[in-house]
């Protein structure tokens, strides 16, 4: 992991691994997340001569918030990164809450990103006609409910939760979580009681994201609720939109809205695949589609 500075004085926790001089794949993690690279991720990334290149989020285990950001303030972030690299062109993938910083980064860098996939992404909260919560769980509908009403609403109900994901029992909470959310051939698939799975690669990513503070995971939500400051329709790069049938996270209504709102898209709606497993699952698939826009 190493600190770059940005223009604006902020710090910027990144992580670089893969093929020394390999085009970047710049990848966007969750709400809540941080820099942390899976193994499964890596290994699919690096097997194709990319540079895997993760970072935290403003506001983010190491990374300096930056309050009242918009969605599209990480291309700004992500060009600073990309000079660092001296690399000239880069692949974007987000997934999840990372889905819409993706596309925010294709919009606002169409010379240096050559393609860009968003995996269970949200969709835009002000879309008219589209209803945001219809069809997510309950906690979801309870978070951002709250952050719809701002921080001071927001903030004691993530700290809350927050307690539980820093715990060194944290792992079990997890499993939890995702026994909640996941159908049987997925909990399965995930071996979600292996050492070193992907139960425990998740606690380790949450407890270096909220290790000093929930500033990052407020902000995504603020900002996912209020506009995110530039229009799908301006992405003028090859965009591909993966989603689950089974997302009990974020509904695929979402991935289909995405798809409408961006003409020249291609969806992948993967008929038994929930919110995790479209990742974990399909990674390779994804890096692969993104590889034919170079």
């Amino acid at each position: 992991m190493t600190l770059i500075t940005l223009p604006d004085g902020r710090h910027l926790d990144i992580a670089v691994s893969g093929p020394s001089g390999g085009v970047p794949l710049i990848y966007h993690h969750g709400t809540p997340g941080a820099l942390s690279q899976n193994r499964v991720m890596q290994r699919d990334v690096w097997d194709r001569g990319l540079r895997l290149v993760t970072f935290s989020r403003p506001g983010y285990g190491d990374s300096t918030r930056k309050p009242g950001r918009k969605v599209l303030d990480v291309a700004a972030d992500v060009e600073v990164l990309l000079d660092h690299l001296e690399a000239e062109r880069c692949l974007v993938l987000g997934h999840s809450g990372g889905g819409p910083h993706a596309l925010a980064t294709a919009a606002a860098l169409p010379g240096r990103v050559a393609g860009v996939a968003a995996s269970c992404s949200l969709a835009p909260y002000d879309t008219p006609g589209f209803d945001f919560l219809s069809e997510m769980g309950d906690q979801n509908i309870k978070e951002f409910g709250l952050a719809l009403q701002g921080e001071a609403a927001v903030r004691p109900a993530l700290e809350a939760d927050a307690v539980a994901m820093r715990r060194p029992d944290a792992v079990d909470a997890v499993r939890a979580m995702l026994t909640s959310l996941l159908s049987d051939e997925e909990r399965t698939a995930m071996s979600l009681d292996a050492e070193g799975g992907p139960a425990e690669e998740l606690a380790g990513q949450w407890a270096h994201a909220l290790g000093d503070g929930v500033d990052g995971w407020v902000d995504d939500d603020l900002a996912f609720v209020r506009p995110w400051g530039f229009d799908l329709i301006a992405i003028q790069v090859p965009c591909f939109i993966w989603h689950g049938a089974a997302d009990r996270v974020v509904p695929p209504s979402h991935g289909r809205r995405l798809s409408e709102q961006m003409p020249d898209s291609l969806l992948r709606m993967l008929p038994d695949k929930g919110h995790l497993m479209v990742q974990l699952d399909g990674i390779g698939a994804m890096v692969d589609e993104l590889l034919t826009t170079l």
